[in-house]
């Protein structure tokens, strides 16, 4: 990874090895002057793509001057950064190279030249992977966000940002979830797989089963999270582990995996079951090259069953229901935000690839200041 300062004398300083590069003017430091050295900005940018599993050496971060706001526009700077399954995807070609890395943030308000936002306020946007962001509310997911008593911080980016609203339209909008029926959810300990489990329980679902990548986090599911059974995919055919589990079938299944999942899946759902298709880890690092079909595909004719894509976007105006729904059980502390949170705006890039590696239960954030 390399860290590049964008100023009037460009410099390139590379942690693979000590040569340093300096180009353009000569700096002159004046000891006649008091002037104070500008504040720093650091974004985080992509600079070549992956082939299959990333490696650290394909980011850089970026410094520069701490930008003023124009009219219109607040500087906000990040407290928590999100870092997400779905940014593997965009590493492929959805994110240009060479240029700041979007994603979900809460940020203050630190300067403001628009009415709309104040200093202080708490703000949620989708500039991304950056300490300072200008933005214009109305624009690219700017919002002011409510500071409500009793609810840390990080609901903001876990079940009540997108994770969570993704989970409650997957459950409300797609499958149309109804008290009594039963639920499986795979990565069932990432972030959409808890908040799924909280709200699924919430809305008083049956039983409600999770796969996860190991022993510890099938504990955690079933000891800690509500969950009524789990297991270990590494363990067997998921199909299998799942008829286990579920010996009298399911109703509804939020798929974040894909693949052999939802292969499975598809074989224990009940007639007229329905498939909530929200991610596709098992085909992140292999986007070239993607698995085949399930082999039972034919059985959603079958068995008339429904898969339905989710797409968190299109349900925007759902996040004021979303949070009339989740805020007075986040308060009395009947539910709280499953998160692991990594401390350092430079450490980004560590804490993407270890939610990739499946480190994380719950939301990966990064913390970049209070």
């Amino acid at each position: 990874m390399t860290t590049t300062r964008a100023t009037s004398t460009a410099r390139t300083t590379s942690t693979a090895g000590t040569a340093r590069t300096t180009a353009g003017t000569a700096r002159t430091t004046s000891t006649a002057g008091t002037a104070r050295a500008p504040r720093i900005a650091r974004t985080f940018h992509l600079t070549a793509r992956p082939h299959g599993f990333p490696t650290a050496d394909l980011f850089s971060v970026v410094e520069s001057p701490v930008p003023e706001p124009g009219p219109g526009q607040a500087l906000v700077e990040s407290l928590y950064l999100s870092v997400d399954p779905y940014h593997r995807e965009e590493m492929d070609g959805g994110w240009e190279l060479g240029t700041p890395l979007e994603g979900r943030v809460i940020g203050r308000v630190t300067a403001s030249r628009t009415p709309e936002l104040s200093e202080g306020d708490l703000v949620h946007h989708r500039d991304g992977w950056r300490t300072h962001a200008l933005v214009t509310p109305g624009t690219n997911g700017t919002r002011r966000i409510s500071s409500y008593d009793g609810v840390p911080l990080t609901a903001h980016l876990s079940l009540l940002g997108g994770t969570g609203l993704t989970a409650y339209v997957a459950l409300t909008r797609t499958l149309e979830l109804r008290a009594g029926q039963d639920l499986f959810v795979s990565a069932a300990a990432g972030g959409v797989g808890t908040a799924v489990g909280r709200i699924a329980r919430l809305l008083g679902a049956g039983r409600i089963i999770g796969s996860a990548g190991s022993a510890a986090k099938v504990a955690r599911l079933t000891g800690e999270l509500g969950f009524d059974a789990a297991f270990d995919y590494h363990d067997g055919p998921v199909g299998e582990l799942l008829a286990k589990a579920a010996p009298d079938g399911i109703d509804a299944y939020v798929d974040n995996v894909g693949g052999e999942h939802l292969e499975g899946a598809i074989s224990v759902l009940r007639d007229h079951g329905r498939i909530a298709w929200v991610g596709a880890i098992s085909q992140y690092h292999s986007a070239h090259n993607p698995p085949a079909a399930p082999r039972n595909l034919f059985d959603v004719v079958g068995r008339s069953l429904r898969l339905e894509g989710v797409m968190v976007r299109d349900y925007r105006d759902v996040q004021g229901e979303l949070e009339d729904f989740l805020v007075p059980h986040l308060r009395s502390g009947l539910i709280a935000p499953e998160v692991t949170v990594v401390d350092g705006f430079e450490r980004t890039v560590d804490g993407f690839l270890g939610m990739l590696r499946g480190e994380n239960t719950g939301k990966m954030l990064i913390r970049v200041a209070e």
